[in-house]
């Protein structure tokens, strides 16, 4: 008896790179709320560092999360798009 052959692979999924582009510019783009966070928590410190009260303006905490939160989902969006490429 012989083994029957193994059906045929089916061909690779042809992508579109307009759409890998846009995930790359739209991920790049929600870069810049996590880089503007990023900035106003060093300041934040540094001027709660130099001041003579040393208050930490932690009302704003949930703001720099925020920022943080939308960096890591354009950081995601560029990973997928890489992935995409291969």
């Amino acid at each position: 008896m012989s083994q029957p052959s193994p059906p045929p692979s089916s061909p690779p999924p042809a992508y579109d790179g307009c759409l890998t582009a846009l995930m790359i510019v739209f991920g790049v783009i929600l870069l810049l709320p996590g880089v503007c966070s990023g900035f106003f928590l060093v300041m934040a410190i540094y001027s709660s560092l130099s001041s003579p009260a040393g208050h930490f303006p932690s009302e704003f905490v949930l703001f720099w999360v925020l920022g943080f939160l939308v960096t890591a989902g354009g950081i995601a969006l560029i990973v997928a798009a890489v992935r995409r490429l291969r």
